[in-house]
């Protein structure tokens, strides 16, 4: 079983094409790459940064079928605009989408997954929804300088906002994810992100908290 690593930084100009799963459907993934081509936390990065975790879960004995979590992790944020339905908004794209380009058990499994990203909350016996949640809030782990990162991209995405409403709403995301008994689901996730993931939760709670008292 290999060592699976911390997260790490994505590359400056990151590509996730060489982890697109469908050899005949260039152009939805040309049309993916451009709808994540955006600024703020949810940007190319954030899909490359995914896709790599996925394969550090992989290589470390995490067992999921690859090719829906993958297509997942391709649609699971490929809308965001701020409002409360993207992830179904995303899930719905990938059902269209894919219809005639997988079979449509692999589809409703992908829309399934893409949905589950909203709560991050599977089922213990769900490997493939344990391993894309895992990928996803990953960057929770991450060293000070990346997740500093995150959360300025993060800002950016709700720049509409001022700074104490933007401070409480993300004290409340925050505080969603600290109450779930754990963060992460597989066994190698647990291992190696859990502590540091939760480290850098209270750290920004506590920021966060003397913002808004």
């Amino acid at each position: 079983m290999g060592a699976m690593t911390p997260p790490q930084p994505a590359d400056d100009d990151p590509d996730p094409r060489a982890w697109w799963p469908l050899a005949d459907a260039d152009d939805l993934r040309d049309e993916l790459v451009a709808a994540w081509r955006r600024d703020g936390y949810h940007d190319l990065r954030h899909l490359t940064e995914v896709l790599r975790r996925l394969d550090e879960l992989d290589s470390a004995g995490a067992a999921f079928e690859r090719l829906p979590v993958l297509l997942a992790a391709w649609f699971h944020d490929a809308v965001y605009d701020g409002e409360r339905d993207a992830e179904e908004r995303s899930a719905c794209w990938a059902e269209r989408a894919l219809d005639g380009l997988v079979d449509l058990a692999t589809v409703d499994e992908v829309a399934r997954l893409v949905r589950l990203t909203e709560t991050h909350r599977p089922d213990p016996d769900d490997a493939e929804g344990c391993a894309l949640s895992d990928a996803d809030l990953a960057i929770l782990a991450s060293d000070p300088v990346r997740y500093a990162e995150y959360v300025a991209a993060v800002r950016r995405e709700y720049a509409h906002l001022d700074d104490d409403t933007f401070a409480a709403g993300r004290a409340e995301v925050l505080h969603h994810l600290a109450a779930k008994p754990t963060l992460f689901h597989t066994a190698p996730a647990r291992r190696r992100w859990e502590e540091p993931a939760r480290a850098n939760l209270r750290a920004e709670l506590d920021r966060l908290m003397a913002r808004v008292g």
